[in-house]
């Protein structure tokens, strides 16, 4: 008779047998208490952490001011599916957003299922937020422990930039979120050597770059890197699976981009951003080498070369405008990367220590020189982008260098620790004294980071050289303290202030360019009913015109102080928006509702030069605008030839127009509007253009 041999166990991915799986009570139960090998205090501390996430970028959402630039678009996506695939920035689908669509479809699925308002748009962005938080506490612990992994959950949640920039409807916190996604499911294929985590690292970055296009790509080279290094597979079977995993990423960014290049111009909208009406060129151009060269460069000047952030260099992450939204840990971080490979100089090719410092420093040092260095358009609220390998960097610093503090023979070691607290703490007193009688939030918090950074140091060295443990753990509790009170207390202003739009900081005002020109994004609706009297907002500035933005009529939005970008405000009646092509006039309250009882059947309200007047009317007025010159008034969406076609269908009745022109056929449409249509005497630029007109 013959007996069967029982199946093997199961093994982990490191070869080691897999226990049973917990039943489902037990599952339930290791949700809220973690896995029983780990700390007991580890898993209520991430939940702790994770409340904490969710109150910072939800608390007081009736307060949020999102950007109407993504919000108008958001809501033409409710009202039309097809201005949802493309991005369109109106229901008519005009025009596109200057950024392929994929956060739009996520806040707009929101929108659609739960109705459009402040909470519902906010709901996504504050997901992937915590979800973020939690995705890096879960890579990191695996690597270097619970206490690296919920030192680096805390240091993420505390980054101010980062709280500010999910507090609103730009589509960097769901582009941060899908690039942690790729960056696990890298480290996954790297521990395994199996295919399919890299084919889905490769996808993960691709709907990043559907979310902002080529800034999702900056994480490459290193993401390359590591996988060459010290994935366990030969160098064959290496190059073979990048070579998959590549093919992955490009099929998963390119297929939008591939698919509205394809369709006929006449049957879609304007590319928002472009200077040829293709994806492509938004691509390479306006995000792409514009970013990284402004104006100068040969392809992508519309780039242009508006700094939002301080001027481009190696310090401006540190600067009067930028060091207090990204810069308190990256001394630390910088130390603690040099130490850690350092430390893991000696490990096999294929240590997973080794490959997570090389995964999360070059993440760190490639956000770093990018932003640093980027002479074209530059908003401080990008660096959220590096927030995670900062965060990272500093959870495993604290274990490693820690470690090595307690047990290394080398003397070095007894100062590497203490040094990098004491840099990173005067580093943090720098920062609060800049700000110095902003409030009392800031003095306590230099109080508190300047004595318990001197505690920390103090007790470190103590401690080593006497042997007491139990000082040695208090000092390095207290390092924990000194370098996140800073964080902090800007998290803490960003969280219950009032922030700006499109240009969100957090911190009070520092002055700069970030505060005198980052315009601000208006107020969507903060019930589910959508525009039509229910918005309030704020003037917002172009860059690039020196124009203001539409501002709703029902109110005004609070100026944003604890925001270094703080908008300017102006009367309820009436809104300065960017008119006629170029120029300045005014879009009252009356206006619009003039426009809406005289649209008769037109497809579109009315004609503005810029997305920013056009974004503001739609969400006001729940009709779609046109906006014939994209975000900064330069696109040439509009022709005057289509103008007159769009005319003569009876498709669209007004037009803004201001005695100054921009550009050649800009200026043409300015003269021929004037020379043809019927001025609206009211209201001071408004032309009345019927089929009659068009000769």
């Amino acid at each position: 008779m013959t007996t069967l041999a029982p199946p093997p166990a199961p093994t982990t991915e490191d070869g080691r047998h897999r226990a049973a799986p917990p039943a489902a009570s037990s599952r339930l139960r290791r949700l809220f208490t973690g896995a029983p090998e780990d700390p007991r205090w580890a898993r209520p501390a991430l939940w702790a952490i994770l409340v904490l996430a969710t109150a910072l970028y939800a608390w007081n959402l009736s307060s949020i001011t999102g950007n109407t630039f993504y919000d108008a678009a958001v809501y033409s996506g409710t009202k039309s599916w097809k201005a949802f695939f493309f991005g369109a920035l109106d229901s008519g689908s005009f025009i596109t957003v200057d950024k392929p669509p994929f956060a739009l479809w996520v806040m707009g699925l929101s929108a659609r299922v739960f109705g459009y308002g402040t909470w519902q748009l906010m709901l996504p962005m504050v997901a992937v937020g915590t979800g973020s938080v939690a995705l890096l506490y879960r890579m990191v612990k695996r690597d270097f422990g619970a206490v690296a992994g919920t030192i680096a959950a805390l240091a993420l949640t505390l980054t101010p930039i980062t709280v500010a920039i999910t507090r609103d409807t730009n589509p960097d916190p769901i582009l941060v979120f899908l690039m942690l996604l790729g960056a696990a499911a890298l480290m996954k294929a790297v521990r395994t050597g199996r295919l399919m985590p890299l084919v889905w690292s490769g996808v993960a970055i691709g709907f990043a770059f559907n979310t902002k296009m080529m800034q999702a790509y900056v994480v490459l080279p290193a993401f390359f890197l590591v996988y060459l290094w010290a994935t366990q597979l030969s160098l064959g079977k290496r190059i073979r699976n990048l070579a998959v995993g590549t093919v992955a990423l490009v099929v998963s960014s390119a297929w939008w981009m591939v698919v509205v290049d394809l369709i006929p111009a006449s049957s879609r909208p304007y590319i928002g951003g472009s200077t040829d009406n293709t994806v492509w060129d938004l691509v390479i151009g306006y995000n792409g080498f514009g970013r990284i060269f402004g104006a100068s460069s040969s392809v992508g000047s519309q780039g242009n070369g508006a700094s939002f952030g301080g001027d481009a260099g190696l310090y401006r992450l540190f600067n009067s405008i930028m060091g207090g939204q990204i810069s308190w840990l990256i001394p630390f971080a910088l130390i603690a990367l040099i130490g850690g490979l350092v430390l893991r100089g000696r490990a096999p090719r294929t240590d997973a220590k080794r490959a997570a410092l090389m995964m999360w420093g070059g993440w760190f040092v490639l956000h770093y020189l990018t932003f640093a260095l980027a002479e074209g358009t530059f908003h401080p609220y990008y660096v959220t982008a590096m927030a995670p390998g900062i965060a990272a960097l500093a959870g495993i610093g604290a274990v490693m260098l820690y470690k090595a503090f307690q047990e290394g023979s080398a003397a070095k070691w007894s100062w590497v620790l203490p040094a990098a607290i004491a840099v990173s703490s005067v580093w943090a007193v720098v920062l609060l004294q800049r700000v110095s009688g902003s409030g009392t939030l800031y003095t306590v918090a230099e109080v508190v980071a300047g004595v318990a950074g001197a505690v920390s140091v103090i007790g470190l060295l103590l401690g080593r050289f006497t042997k007491r443990q139990r000082l040695t753990g208090l000092a390095a509790l207290a390092a924990v303290v000194a370098l996140l009170a800073g964080p902090a207390a800007y998290s803490a202003s960003a969280a219950t202030s009032s922030t700006n739009g499109t240009n969100p900081t957090a911190g009070p005002s520092t002055g700069g360019m970030g505060g005198g020109m980052g315009g601000g994004g208006g107020q969507r609706p903060s019930g589910s009913g959508g525009p039509g009297g229910s918005t309030s907002g704020s003037t917002n500035s172009s860059s690039s015109s020196s124009q203001s933005m539409g501002q709703p009529p029902s109110g005004s939005a609070p100026s944003g102080s604890g925001s270094s970008t703080g908008s300017s405000t102006s009367e309820s009646e009436s809104r300065t928006s960017g008119g006629g092509m170029g120029g300045e006039s005014q879009v009252s309250s009356a206006m619009i509702s003039y426009l809406k009882k005289n649209q008769d059947g037109a497809t579109w309200l009315v004609a503005v030069a810029t997305d920013q007047t056009a974004s503001s009317i739609i969400l006001e007025s729940g009709q779609p605008v046109i906006s014939m010159g994209g975000w900064s008034g330069s696109d040439n969406a509009m022709t005057l030839a289509k103008l007159k076609s769009l005319v003569k269908s009876g498709k669209l009745h007004y037009i803004v127009i201001s005695d100054s022109g921009q550009g050649s056929s800009n200026s043409e449409i300015s003269t021929w509007v004037k020379k043809n249509g019927t001025a609206v005497s009211a209201y001071s630029g408004l032309y009345r253009l019927d089929a009659s007109d068009v000769s």
